[in-house]
């Protein structure tokens, strides 16, 4: 199997920090990633036309890369309302049967790309994303408000609660911007460590976009005018007990804040109802969680003792929403470096993440419907 085209973001800068590395011998025929390298002032429908692949997610033909087939454009998904059913009729099986065919083939000779974190956007649009799918609209169904408030353009840090016991709402927000943005956004998660040491779980976070948490890493996406998410509370907020949920945990030292003010990129609170119960975590069994090098190894009513089985999550009812953004280009580049500064805007993130939460409670009907 041929290797896939990497796409680093410039020649000339080596890493500071090493990455999750990709797999020995993979090639690395490269090319800029979207967007401009030292502001976030070009458009997201620009990517398209400058580099012949897929600048949103909007229209779901993402991207054949170098050398795709302009013989089968059709999609393998084509996303909640889209193209999935245009060819119903008249030969519709058979164009979808020849754009499986050709995404396959990409696949198998390696004839698509991917950028230097090794975020994959075809396999991202056509596999991953339908593959959440079902989880996003049918199990959970979640509903999203004010995805308006995410720019249609350039770079933006979203903010939001972690809780969940297993990591799903980054998922489910991933989703909810792939699938609602009018421009058709991705967003790149920013994931913690645990997560490129685990087979499997390691190659997958990294073809959907999500990279290290780490400042260098973040800034690097903003300045490229990338959409990024990150969840400040860490293992605090995703690990806390049932009896505390929708408590915010501490937002660490703020250094997300400070990533924001060095790229000039607005920060959009987000706030997550429906996550916290998914899997109410009654308690820690920490020798355990020791012995396996987990931060935490959760008890429910259902896990472990109903084995496999007690691993489902609850089918609760999700709502995600997404706050007026808060800009801070405003502000000169020597900011990034005042601690109260940095101080007050996470405390102000914070309290509106926290003050939404509780009135989007307050609004729900019940944890199920």
């Amino acid at each position: 199997m041929a290797d896939a085209k990497v796409i680093p973001f410039d020649d000339d800068r080596s890493r500071a920090r090493r990455r999750p590395g990709r797999a020995d011998g993979e090639a690395a025929a490269v090319r800029a990633l979207p967007g401009p390298q030292h502001g976030p002032e070009e458009p997201e429908g620009r990517r398209e036309a400058r580099d012949g692949l897929p600048g949103s997610g909007g229209g779901r033909e993402a991207g054949a890369g170098a050398g795709a087939e302009p013989e089968a454009p059709v999609v393998v998904d084509a996303g909640p309302g889209g193209a999935a059913e245009e060819g119903a009729g008249g030969g519709g099986w058979e164009r979808r049967l020849a754009g499986g065919l050709a995404f396959l083939r990409r696949r198998i000779t390696g004839d698509y790309e991917v950028d230097e974190f090794g975020y994959d956007e075809e396999l991202t649009d056509q596999v991953l994303m339908s593959l959440l799918r079902p989880l996003y609209e049918k199990y959970f169904r979640v509903e999203v408000k004010g995805v308006e408030n995410i720019p249609a353009d350039g770079g933006a840090l979203i903010v939001a609660n972690h809780s969940g016991t297993v990591p799903l709402d980054g998922l489910m927000m991933q989703v909810a911007v792939h699938d609602h943005h009018p421009a058709g956004r991705h967003l790149r998660l920013l994931a913690a460590d645990l997560v490129f040491v685990l087979p499997i779980v390691n190659e997958l976070a990294r073809k959907a976009g999500h990279t290290l948490a780490c400042a260098e890493d973040a800034e690097r996406l903003l300045r490229a005018g990338e959409i990024v998410g990150v969840m400040p509370e860490g293992f605090k907020g995703i690990g806390k007990p049932f009896g505390e949920r929708y408590k915010l945990q501490r937002f660490g030292r703020g250094g997300f804040v400070s990533t924001a003010l060095r790229a000039g990129v607005p920060i959009v609170p987000c706030s997550i109802v429906g996550a916290e119960e998914i899997y109410p975590m009654i308690g820690n069994a920490r020798t355990l969680a020791r012995v396996l090098g987990f931060p935490y190894f959760p008890l429910t009513p259902t896990f472990p003792w109903l084995g496999p089985l007690g691993a489902l999550p609850l089918p609760t009812k999700w709502t995600i929403q997404f706050g007026e953004p808060i800009p801070t280009d405003s502000y000169a580049p020597e900011a990034a470096e005042d601690p109260m500064l940095m101080f007050n805007l996470t405390d102000q993130v914070r309290e509106q993440i926290q003050h939404t939460l509780y009135k989007l409670l307050v609004q729900r009907r019940s944890v199920f419907f």
